[in-house]
């Protein structure tokens, strides 16, 4: 998203990758800054946030998906908590009211933020999920383990909001293996919108699409911006993120 405005901008891009080393980073920054570069964007692995470049720098700097740790530099995230809502809201919406939560790795501030946003439309609806959400990995394995276990302790369930699509593959697999019909009586909507996950799962899946490419057009709009000299900000902004509806969720007539 980033590349497609700063390209029609007849803007250079230089990619940098620090892996999440610091060294590295401030390698990088040093190469960077001797280039002369205009702006620079910062963009992290996971929606926690991460040590700011600091104030000094002699080029506007905006933060992409990690958002710094300092209040004074601007960030652009999804909107996790939106996001969680939305997940919800959209499996009330589909008449679901016994609905579970299987995630990944809690110390992610995106799995926390989901869960309050998920929490906040149950609770808005006088509900609260059923059993305690469960907690563990980002993959599908761990769905396919932790379905079994709800399903076996709250058959009841009519609904899973997953925190992940590598999830929620593992929660309809373990659905289809004990003769759970999806979305008949198990509707399913995982996050991230991962096409090659989503479009290829049996049914295709629901699931929330964080809009990277708008965050990162996003970005560089307000790296011109900073470059043109008008005040860009300060803080972080959450994004809008956006359901996509497929057959997980609600069955096709």
């Amino acid at each position: 998203g980033a590349e497609d405005a700063l390209g029609a901008g007849q803007i250079n891009v230089f990619l940098c990758d620090a892996r999440g080393d610091a060294i590295r980073e401030q390698h990088h920054l040093r190469a960077l800054l001797s280039r002369r570069v205009d702006g620079i964007i910062v963009v992290g692995r996971q929606t926690d946030p991460r040590p700011s470049l600091g104030q000094e720098l002699p080029v506007p700097v905006v933060y992409a998906y990690s958002p710094s740790d300092d209040p004074r530099d601007l960030s652009l995230t999804p909107d996790n908590y939106s996001g969680g809502r939305l997940a919800v809201e959209h499996l009330l919406a589909c008449g679901r009211r016994r609905i579970a939560h299987i995630s990944g790795d809690p110390s992610y501030a995106a799995a926390q933020d989901r869960l309050a946003g998920a929490r906040a439309a149950l609770a808005a609806a006088g509900l609260d999920f059923v059993g305690e959400p469960m907690f563990a990995a980002w993959n599908e394995h761990w769905g396919r383990d932790a379905a079994a276990m709800l399903l076996e302790r709250y058959p009841e369930v009519d609904a899973v909001f997953c925190g992940s699509d590598q999830i929620a593959r593992g929660v309809l697999d373990t659905a289809r293996d004990l003769g759970r019909d999806v979305p008949g009586d198990l509707a399913v909507i995982g996050y991230d919108d991962w096409e090659l996950l989503t479009e290829n799962a049996r049914p295709p899946l629901t699931s929330i699409n964080a809009n990277l490419q708008q965050l990162g057009r996003q970005a560089a709009q307000r790296v011109f911006d900073a470059i043109d000299g008008v005040d860009v900000g300060a803080g972080t902004h959450p994004m809008p993120v956006k359901l996509v509806i497929r057959g997980s969720t609600i069955a096709h007539r």
